[in-house]
């Protein structure tokens, strides 16, 4: 069983930061689950440009408001709180926070937890051995 609490990743390696967001990994690749889950915080006024071309990601929102922007179709959605999204096609999309936005987010494949976004707002496709980690 693994059981872990948002102060015990809180100011570790799994407490990622960039401008806009800040990304608690919870659950990593290391653990063996499958997926990796998140609780992230994106700050007031952030846009962020991204697209998961290597994950599929699904979004619960449990505090704030924004919207979510498909680059791919042009189609807005509001975002607030009890609101999920999926990106079930790897969809382009844009972030936008009105709001201090805290999120609960899920990948699949999951994350090692040392990604960054490349120029796309994209993470590398996961190594063969991530769970393994």
């Amino acid at each position: 069983m693994i059981v872990r609490t948002l102060d015990e990743v809180l100011g570790t390696e799994d407490d990622v930061s960039a401008p806009g967001w800040n990304s608690r990994r919870l659950l990593l690749a290391k653990h063996g689950m499958g997926f990796s889950m998140h609780d992230t915080i994106i700050e007031a006024g952030a846009s962020l440009d991204l697209w998961y071309r290597h994950h599929l990601e699904a979004v619960y929102c449990i505090e704030g408001e924004g919207e979510i922007h498909s680059r791919d179709d042009g189609r807005t959605w509001p975002i607030g709180v009890g609101t999920i999204y999926a990106l079930d096609r790897h969809d382009k999309h844009t972030l936008r926070a009105r709001t201090r936005m805290r999120m609960i987010c899920a990948f699949n494949p999951p994350v090692t937890g040392r990604e960054v976004h490349d120029a796309d707002g994209a993470y590398a496709p996961p190594p063969d051995d991530a769970a393994a980690e």
